[in-house]
């Protein structure tokens, strides 16, 4: 069918649609209570058609949040006739398998109502600090992980259901802050919503569908464009993942099938579901399987419904990237993060320039800290860690980025404010990240303190750890080399990161993350630049040598060309 929309036109108006959503994540950071939601930006923003096709999501939304709530989103949409949905109704739902994979993830959703007709729904996913339960990663069950809410209404054709806020506000150990952040979640959902009846009342439009419609199947078709541009084939990858602490190994198998303009992941052969929380749903397994797909095929085409349909995936129910209920998943990132590293594996041959090594901030490295200050005021926090990211074929690993997932460090300040502890030093770590042509990102130096002063908390202080990386280097590709471990140091002994740690007064408490790998032969990175990264202190002038083969002196630290031609050369003739 003949564009109902001009170029110029629907550039305009897609345009406008990213706005609005823009401005509904913005409406967070003016109003969220924690800082895991203003600071380090744990949440996404998005909107669908009127038959709950995803159309926009945030700029900065996060994948494994944004993948899942396009699956997610549109099953709860269509679970209720559309005739039955009432102006001002808010849905509230925490349930993993409908959504992002953990009950901490507490989606709210409104449907927008234009000329008394339901024309699109708003939503929001917020990581939320807490949500009651036993907050380590060594749950057995999601019984243990804390409160499920299944969808139901917070609000009944704009009436708030007081019964639903006390049930959550009596299952968390800061209800004022979750409570405000929920408060949060449903201003960004009036924001959109507003926005969204401007535009149609702007443009004389009576509803989104022609132009969702116009928009979808335009990206379907760049989408399917880029796939198309691949060698057909399978492309199989068999990796592991570290268990938590001392548990077994998993085995993740997986193919990737391109196939003219379609392409399909099977995880056949992938191990059972574990009795710990890294357990992955379906929804959260396909978010970064997608991510993958969209990162190595086209990152420049937009996010939709569109860009979904050409990707599709197959996992046995009962595996740990399909697990059944009622499955620990608190910690479904530990192994659901590294879903994007194995699909790039698979397809390091087909689009090599597409794709990076892997990375020390997969996982994302989450610290929850609980305790009760002096005055015995309950206090609890959470922080995200990147650590190095992979190189490219173009260009060095960024360092402390949270990849896959997308987020932000926490300021340290904002950190202090929000607990009784004290931060000693956050630095990056020389020599983390991994030798080559270009070299990976640089893991990061976290220390913190318990005071054993009049500020000190009430002693125990909690700590509970969801990272990886303990037990395997992040590699690099092409001949590029593997990046430093990640570490966790209790009072300078190794500590174990796989339940809750106890703090007392006085403790020090140190996070190294994991650098990322290298991409290319290490012995033919600049000269010039490696004498850049010793004059920055990412790499040693010892690592300089002996990786990159360029000789550094110790006193101007500037590289002399001619020791290193020689030093290079005969480090290639004895290869």
């Amino acid at each position: 069918m003949p564009s109902r929309f001009d170029p110029i036109t629907l550039e305009i108006l897609w345009r406008r649609l990213i706005s609005i959503v823009d401005e509904a994540d913005a409406s967070v950071a003016r109003t969220a209570f924690s800082s895991l939601l203003r600071d380090a930006h744990d949440y996404t923003c998005m909107f669908t058609d009127s038959r709950g096709q995803e159309l926009v999501q945030g700029t900065f939304c996060t994948p494994g949040q944004a993948g899942a709530m396009a699956l997610g989103v549109k099953t709860i949409i269509n679970s209720i006739p559309l005739e039955e949905y009432k102006t001002g109704d808010v849905f509230i739902v925490n349930d993993p398998w409908l959504l992002a994979g953990h009950l901490n993830d507490v989606c709210v959703l409104s449907p927008i109502f234009y000329k008394e007709k339901p024309v699109a729904f708003t939503a929001c996913v917020f990581h939320h600090s807490d949500i009651g339960g036993r907050v380590a990663s060594d749950n057995r069950q999601v019984y243990e992980e804390g409160l499920f809410i299944p969808p139901i209404k917070l609000y009944d054709a704009g009436v708030l259901n007081e019964s639903v806020l006390n049930m959550i506000r009596w299952n968390v150990r800061t209800p004022e802050e979750v409570i405000g952040d929920i408060r949060s979640q449903v201003a960004a959902n009036h924001v959109c919503s507003q926005k969204i009846i401007e535009m149609l009342e702007d443009e004389g439009l009576d509803s989104l569908d022609d132009l969702a419609d116009e928009i979808i199947d335009r990206t379907e078709t760049s989408m399917r464009d880029a796939i198309a541009k691949i060698p057909e084939g399978v492309y199989p990858y068999e990796g592991v993942i570290e268990g938590a602490g001392k548990r077994k190994d998993i085995h993740i198998k997986l193919s990737v099938e391109v196939k003219g303009s379609d392409i399909h992941i099977d995880f056949d052969g992938t191990s059972p579901q574990v009795d710990w929380g890294g357990n992955v749903g379906y929804n959260f397994t396909y978010a970064y399987v997608f991510m993958a797909v969209k990162s190595a095929f086209d990152p420049d085409i937009p996010i939709n419904e569109g860009a979904i349909r050409p990707v599709k995936m197959s996992a046995p129910q009962g595996t740990v990237v399909n697990c059944k209920f009622p499955a620990a998943v608190a910690a479904r990132m530990q192994i659901g993060h590294f879903m994007t590293e194995m699909v790039f594996k698979a397809l390091a041959n087909a689009t090599p320039d597409n794709i990076i090594a892997e990375s020390g901030g997969t996982p994302a490295q989450t610290n929850i800290f609980y305790g009760k200050r002096f005055n015995g005021m309950p206090w609890l926090t959470m922080i995200i860690r990147g650590g190095g990211m992979g190189a490219s074929g173009k260009m060095d690993g960024h360092h402390c980025a949270i990849f896959p997932a997308n987020g932000a460090n926490t300021p340290v300040e904002i950190f202090e404010s929000d607990t009784p502890l004290i931060v000693e030093e956050r630095s990056l770590i020389c020599d983390s990240g991994g030798p080559g042509k270009m070299r990976g990102g640089l893991g990061r130096k976290f220390v913190i303190r318990v005071p054993d002063d009049d500020s000190a908390p009430e002693p125990p202080t909690s700590i509970a750890i969801q990272a990886g990386r303990y037990r395997y280097s992040p590699k690099g590709l092409f001949k590029g080399g593997a990046a430093n471990k990640a570490q966790f140091v209790v009072n300078d002994q190794a500590g174990d990161p796989s339940g809750l740690t106890l703090c007392e007064s006085g403790d020090v408490i140190q996070f190294h993350s994991a650098g990322g790998g290298g991409y290319g032969d290490p012995l033919e990175r600049d000269p010039q630049e490696v004498e850049q990264d010793v004059f920055n202190e990412y790499v040693s002038i010892e690592q300089a040598r002996n990786d990159y083969g360029v000789v550094i002196d110790s006193k101007t630290l500037k590289a002399d060309l001619k020791e290193t031609e020689k030093l290079r050369a005969s480090r290639k003739a004895s290869e």
